[in-house]
């Protein structure tokens, strides 16, 4: 086929969607088919507007790529593309809005407060109540950017700041000390599955850009180590957000289990990472699926929706 690759962008993930395109042009190119890379940009949209591409593959992340503009975009072309559609990946994208969805559908959430450009930080802090550690993030960026751990209100204030550099709406959440686990999610609507989670351990206090990122940044057990009870559960939570949130395709859900046992989602990432060093084709690979077939089953997933 004719496969468009979407990569590069604008977002603060650029360079990981640099990597993550690079290794899926090369794969589909070894698979036969003619491929035509585009490191996107906002201002030449109107190329996706007229392209002629049998599907478009996205190995974008973050804003203008992962929170419906681009899937939009898509849709007006009347182009297939893989993952999910505009209003999934737009609520993905927004994490606290996600949150409530989730909290809805049953899923546990960390307690949390959401502070929009414009409110009284004052107020906010106090409704925080002085909770520390906690963490704080913005609540539209990816890849820990903008992530800080405060252990003090001095901490919790420059967090907050520190976060509205990359955002208009912030998240103070409560921190969950314990093992971080991910779960992908393969299919459309009805035949969704998941594929072995994952266990994180990072080098760094915590799961940031450098041990995501970093050759031996963080180490990967899967399929993980866990009791049989708990695999399932983060598994029907994975597939239960996808579900709850929209999506199509494929997604990948991110959460802690406390010390006490009882696992936290985090986010769900209707696009994630697809480097060298990423979760999702590590997964992908203890379940017997290599990078260019799950490129394929994108694909296919893509033209069924």
């Amino acid at each position: 086929m004719k496969v468009a690759v979407l990569y590069g962008g604008v977002s603060g993930e650029r360079e990981v969607s640099l990597t993550s395109g690079k290794g899926m042009i090369e794969a589909l190119e070894a698979r036969g088919h003619e491929v035509v890379a585009i490191d996107f940009h906002p201002d030449r949209a109107e190329e996706l507007l007229t392209l002629q591409a049998d599907v478009v593959v996205s190995a974008l992340h973050g804003k203008y790529g992962e929170d419906g503009r681009v899937q939009s975009l898509l849709e007006m072309a009347q182009l297939p593309y893989t993952g999910s559609g505009v209003l999934a990946s737009a609520l993905a994208m927004d994490k606290a809005r996600a949150k409530i969805i989730f909290a809805a559908s049953g899923i546990r959430v960390a307690r949390d407060v959401l502070v929009q450009a414009g409110d009284d930080l004052d107020l906010k802090v106090a409704e925080w109540g002085g909770e520390f550690p906690c963490v704080v993030k913005p609540a539209q960026e990816g890849s820990s950017n903008g992530l800080t751990i405060a252990t003090d209100e001095s901490m919790l204030r420059a967090g907050i700041a520190k976060a509205f550099q990359c955002d208009t709406a912030v998240l103070v959440e409560q921190y969950i000390k314990g093992r971080e686990l991910t779960v992908p999610v393969l299919g459309n609507r009805g035949n969704e599955h998941a594929l072995p989670v994952i266990e994180i351990i990072p080098k760094n206090e915590f799961y940031d850009y450098e041990s995501k990122y970093s050759e031996g940044g963080s180490i990967h057990v899967c399929p993980a180590e866990l009791p049989e009870v708990l695999t399932k559960e983060v598994q029907a939570a994975a597939i239960e957000a996808h579900r709850a949130l929209g999506c199509s395709g494929y997604s990948r859900s991110d959460f802690l289990v406390s010390e006490q046992g009882l696992a936290y989602i985090l986010e769900t990432n209707t696009l994630p990472g697809m480097t060298p060093l990423s979760l999702f084709p590590d997964s992908a690979n203890v379940a017997g699926i290599s990078y260019g077939e799950l490129l394929e089953r994108f694909i296919a997933l893509a033209l069924e929706k």
